[in-house]
């Protein structure tokens, strides 16, 4: 479902720290990548985030903030993310009611019980200005939302 040109409405998730993550909260001024990925502990999303990881600060300099966005519940995030070493990145549980914000999106597989792998970026009024799904087995190429970014910065 195109997303394009959409602002996104608030919405308020938990991270693997059990800390709530609100939309309206990060404020204007940067960028949001919402990456959705399948389920923690799956070889895929482990390189999945483990990319968002080693890109955050570089995310950061060009002023938007990654987020992992997955319908497991916290206490798995935690333990997941200590195990694969994030340590910046936020990892929210779209957990309940289960793939809640997935579902708003279009990005839900219902006969499956998870989202499809995809990257949101919205712009720093939360428009969605770069939307793709990617195959489940496949890790994004985070290069791409980067040029897309960079994309942003010459047109605006």
């Amino acid at each position: 479902m195109e997303k394009i040109g959409m602002v996104l409405p608030d919405f308020v998730l938990r991270d693997q720290h059990n800390e709530g993550f609100s939309l309206s909260e990060q404020g204007t001024g940067r960028r949001l990548l919402l990456s959705f990925h399948p389920l923690a502990w799956t070889s895929v999303c482990t390189r999945h985030m483990q990319a968002l990881e080693a890109s955050f600060d570089a995310l950061g300099e060009l002023n938007t903030l990654p987020v992992g966005i997955s319908v497991d519940a916290w206490p798995t995030k935690h333990a997941w993310s200590k195990e694969i070493g994030i340590r910046q990145l936020r990892l929210l549980c779209d957990f309940w009611p289960h793939g809640h914000l997935a579902t708003s999106l279009g990005l839900f597989r219902q006969r499956d019980g998870f989202s499809e792998r995809a990257n949101l970026l919205l712009d720093e009024k939360r428009k969605v200005v770069f939307q793709k799904v990617y195959p489940v087995e496949e890790v994004p190429d985070l290069e791409e939302v980067i040029e897309a970014i960079r994309g942003l910065r010459r047109d605006g």
